[in-house]
């Protein structure tokens, strides 16, 4: 019975959130049971492309990923793959018609990071947060949506803001891991060699700029999603108060971390903004 395959398949994503990510985990707990297995069908999925070009080192990364950039249109084209993960992702694809271009953006920019070091422009920088971040913003809407297009183009911009807020955080916290790990530059404009306060703070006041019309966005949200999303709002602001009051010097020597004891607070915070309607 390929119920079971598939409740194998969702099973297999639900792991993959959980074990990767604890915020995101969280987060997602607090949505509603009737689209959270889809988040995590999509989580599964950008995990395990970002894995291939962020981790597996002893392998042939370009092979991995041109084989798993088949499977996932295979698995998209029949309906069915017996990679779990992809088997998964395919189904909240078809159930809320997540158009292709949002998924071939997300592996153009994950293909990047394959053979690309630094970001020199605004403009490329613009194309990599788009394909790595705003159209997992935009799939995730998908199905905090349901499918409705007209709630979808009304939302599409902020989630945007959203996804490149989110992932620009992640830059920051990560640049010791990206820079001396993984040869990465990711902001345009800036010597990591040297990165001062002025830079660093630069940097957080366009992240600033892209929570500020996310949170727009969020206010909007049907009540299915709108605790979840807020939840990981709120996580991440936490985050980028403590990289801003973080000296520039330590943020390229050690990665800045909200402790699990700081998330159950911030997860009783969004709970009390959300019973008085604060959100």
């Amino acid at each position: 019975m390929k119920t079971i395959f598939d409740n194998v398949s969702h099973g297999c994503s639900k792991l993959v959130t959980n074990s990767y990510s604890t915020s995101f985990s969280l987060a997602s707990k607090m949505l509603s049971d009737t689209i959270r297995q889809d988040i995590y069908n999509i989580y599964g999925f950008v995990r395990f492309a970002d894995e291939i070009v962020d981790t597996f080192h002893a392998y042939d990364k370009n092979e991995l990923f041109d084989d798993f950039e088949r499977q996932m249109y295979d698995a998209i084209d029949k309906k069915i793959s017996l990679n779990p993960i992809l088997n998964a992702f395919q189904e909240t694809v078809h159930k809320y018609s997540i158009p292709a271009e949002l998924y071939e953006a997300f592996m153009k920019s994950m293909r990047l990071d394959l053979h690309k070091s630094d970001y020199l422009t605004r403009e490329e920088f613009k194309e990599y947060i788009y394909g790595s971040a705003d159209v997992v913003g935009l799939m995730c809407l998908k199905v905090f949506v349901k499918g409705d297009i007209l709630i979808y183009d009304e939302l599409k911009e902020s989630a945007m803001h959203l996804g490149s807020a989110f992932q620009k955080v992640n830059f920051l916290r990560d640049l010791k891991a990206d820079y001396e790990g993984l040869n990465r530059s990711y902001f345009p404009d800036t010597d990591l060699n040297q990165l001062d306060e002025h830079s660093k703070l630069m940097i957080i006041e366009d992240i600033e700029n892209d929570f500020e019309l996310g949170l727009k966005g969020i206010l909007r949200l049907p009540i299915e999603a709108k605790f979840g999303v807020y939840t990981a709002f709120i996580y991440y602001k936490k985050l980028l108060q403590k990289l801003k009051t973080t000296p520039s010097l330590e943020l390229k020597n050690k990665r800045i971390r909200v402790s699990n004891y700081q998330k159950i607070g911030l997860l009783a915070k969004s709970y009390l903004d959300y019973r008085l309607r604060i959100i």
